[in-house]
């Protein structure tokens, strides 16, 4: 995905996208031909293709922004417990020192009762002693007095400072639980799309003519690399040369595991040689590459190139898809040595020689 900075003003940005996206859908399903099918280049095929793709990003903003917001609550729950530690602390060292002062009221009442200072001063054996005892209760009294009020200030602070925590935590928690709605539509809206993608894609592998390139925007992203993975987030699942009931003898490339709609990049600069329908491989398209090799990509629910163009490293030549034998979205890539099947290497060492470890 690409990166995005966070914004404050994210949430209500996001809400205003969904009414317009909300109304696009529509729009998308009302062009093209009457068969749903759509046309070269245009019609509802490239409605559909663009919306998916700018869903895509959407979904991946969103989660983004639903994430980074969710860590900063959990910093600032952490700051309101230790505001709320600290609270606590303050209180209960209020409570020890009042214990103290009640000690000391009880010790003067009980060694000078209710006698005046003058009439103590009478009756003590030792009025030096008496003086310099009261002097010191006093500074006593006055010390744990202070102390009491400092306390008292402090504990001001900290409830204060744990009410800012606090407000800022649940205003945080409230945001978040926002984003998470506005993540969910984008992502219902997303599948819905998806779906419709998927549909057309598969009318035309079974009718095995291809709707012709649907002509993505692309990334602003600029590759100083001559090679790339061919999908940029994945999960590897089958692997070149495992076996399955999915094929006749081994598996000829490597899969991944990518939602249907999810753009694929051409691994390096060529030109595209071939583009087809239908088949066991549904959509594809290969790439002949400088060096004698030649790249496929299969169960594609889009093309976005036509036969003979050239394309460079990154560009983006289409969606994956589930079309053909498939099982479930992922993108079939094979890397060979002539155009046509049967002639595959293990991509993964072949990448990985060319600075593209797949992991």
């Amino acid at each position: 995905m690409h990166s995005y900075r966070r914004h404050p003003l994210l949430v209500p940005a996001l809400l205003c996208a969904l009414v317009l996206l909300a109304a696009r859908p529509m729009q998308a399903m009302g062009e093209g031909d009457g068969d749903g099918i759509g046309s070269l280049g245009g019609g509802s095929g490239s409605a559909i293709s663009a919306q998916v793709v700018q869903l895509y990003e959407d979904a991946a903003l969103a989660t983004q922004q639903y994430e980074a917001g969710r860590q900063e609550a959990e910093v600032r729950r952490a700051r309101a417990e230790r505001a709320e530690a600290l609270l606590a602390g303050e209180r209960r060292e209020i409570a020890v020192l009042h214990d103290d002062l009640g000690r000391i009221a009880r010790a003067q009442y009980r060694t000078g009762g209710g006698l005046p200072a003058a009439a103590q001063l009478i009756l003590a054996d030792d009025p030096d002693a008496l003086m310099r005892g009261q002097h010191i209760l006093a500074q006593t009294n006055l010390a744990l007095a202070g102390s009491v009020g400092r306390s008292r200030r402090a504990e001001a602070r900290f409830a204060a400072d744990e009410a800012k925590a606090k407000a800022a935590w649940h205003a945080l928690e409230q945001r978040n639980t926002e984003l998470a709605a506005v993540r969910g539509t984008i992502e219902r809206k997303l599948e819905e799309a998806r779906g419709e993608l998927q549909g057309q894609a598969d009318a035309s592998a079974a009718a095995g003519s291809c709707r012709g390139a649907v002509r993505l925007q692309q990334p602003a992203t600029k590759f100083t690399q001559p090679w790339v993975a061919p999908v940029q987030t994945y999960r590897l699942s089958a692997s070149f040369g495992s076996g399955g009931d999915r094929w006749a003898n081994r598996h000829t490339g490597q899969d991944f595991a990518v939602p249907i709609g999810t753009p694929v990049r051409a691994v390096g600069a060529g030109r595209v040689v071939s583009v087809s329908c239908g088949g066991a491989f549904g959509i594809e398209i290969v790439i002949q590459h400088p060096g004698g090799y030649y790249t496929q990509y299969a169960h594609l629910a889009a093309v976005a190139v036509d036969q003979g163009e050239r394309v460079d490293t990154g560009q983006w030549i289409g969606q994956s898809g589930t079309t053909g034998n498939s099982t479930g979205p992922h993108l079939h890539f094979e890397v060979r040595v002539t155009p046509q099947m049967g002639s595959a290497v293990d991509p993964v060492p072949w990448l990985a020689a060319r600075g593209v470890p797949l992991g």
